[in-house]
């Protein structure tokens, strides 16, 4: 990446930052306060705890094809459909959720938000109301144990229609006292428009919830303006493709919402190439965004990993970097204070202060 692209990069102002300490050293990016908003359950399962779930129930691992990518968003869809089959024992979902937040501790992340559609468990773990409380309070024990905090995105999804998501809407606001924090919708964008899940995202929204649906990946622009009208959106998870449209970044930008963008999974789905992503000229052009994994376990990248990626790949200097990860806390469910407290880390980190990871709780 040329000096011009990172100038945009960096939003233009003041020269960044530099990306090392004073004695030479690179900023250890582990050590930047951040959050994991863009994270789904299923697709975070460690390889080799899923390989090991299987193997006890006689069934063959899912191919993760890596370095090649999925050919298509349907080929992607019938891999992580084949980690479905291990979500079936409490103490298996807790022994997974447990390490999802680990994972993200040891990142660096202060908060954790992950998302799951309760269809996917398909009655394994009881009616969908239990299931999703064993998620939250695996959540919760974990998350207190790791000194982070602990988020849930309750989310609908494309395929199983209209009807079952208002269903799904309901169960997330109930379930609010107990760690719900978000209303998300996954699946094909390009299949299933968002008009149809308009009341779902209602209902959320007058419940309290964040709105936080999945567009401008697979669809450009329009994607995009449809998630803001129709769904009300506070986040948009991905996004990316509002880079084509000039009017619709300004709208973003004065919006605030927030991007929540993951790019190894943009390139491993073919969304864009890695030399291409919009993130360097979506930050250009003021609009909020964080940083995220999305699947790990499908596209062999964690959140941390992502952060270096930004930074040797996309050439996003320190000070950039530093801006992602404040605006990853902030559009997250952390208290206030505990807020306050990672704006200070993250300041600390960028001053080379070198402090200690802020505890949320």
């Amino acid at each position: 990446m040329d000096d011009s692209h990172r100038d945009r990069a960096s939003g233009g102002g003041p020269p960044p930052a530099p990306s090392e300490h004073r004695d030479g050293r690179a900023r250890a990016l582990v050590d930047l306060p951040k959050a994991h908003l863009h994270l789904h359950l299923d697709g975070a399962v460690r390889e080799q705890s899923l390989r090991a779930l299987c193997a006890r129930r006689g069934l063959a691992p899912p191919k993760l094809p890596r370095g090649l990518g999925y050919s298509s968003f349907d080929v992607f869809m019938e891999t992580i459909g084949a980690v479905h089959e291990v979500l079936s024992d409490p103490a298996d979902l807790r022994r997974i959720v447990g390490e999802i937040v680990a994972d993200a501790a040891l990142d660096g992340a202060v908060w954790v938000e992950v998302s799951v559609w309760p269809g996917l468990f398909a009655g394994r773990l009881g009616p969908d109301r239990e299931a999703v409380r064993r998620v939250l309070e695996a959540g919760r024990d974990a998350a207190a144990l790791r000194g982070v905090g602990f988020g849930l995105m309750v989310a609908a999804n494309r395929h199983a229609g209209a009807e079952a998501a208002v269903d799904t809407a309901r169960l997330a606001v109930e379930l609010m006292p107990e760690g719900v924090v978000s209303f998300g919708l996954d699946g094909d964008e390009a299949a299933f428009p968002p008009s149809a899940f308009a009341d779902a995202f209602t209902l959320a929204k007058r419940g309290g919830l964040r709105a936080a649906p999945h567009a401008g990946e697979l669809l450009g622009p329009g994607s995009v303006t449809d998630a803001l009208d129709l769904l009300h959106a506070d986040r948009i998870l991905h996004g990316v493709r509002a880079v084509e449209d000039p009017d619709l970044l300004a709208r973003l930008a004065a919006s605030g919402v927030c991007l929540d963008v993951c790019p190894t999974s943009n390139v491993k789905l073919g969304v864009c190439d890695l030399a291409a992503h919009p993130l360097p000229d979506l930050l250009a052009a003021g609009v909020r965004c964080s940083v995220n994994a999305d699947d790990p376990l499908l596209f062999g990248s964690g959140l941390l990993q992502e952060y270096e990626l930004c930074r040797t790949h996309l050439g996003l200097p320190d000070r950039v970097l530093a801006e992602i990860a404040a605006t990853s806390v902030q559009a997250s469910a952390l208290p206030d204070e505990a807020k306050a407290t990672a704006a200070a880390g993250i300041a600390g980190w960028l001053s080379d202060a070198s402090p200690p990871r802020p505890c949320p709780r």
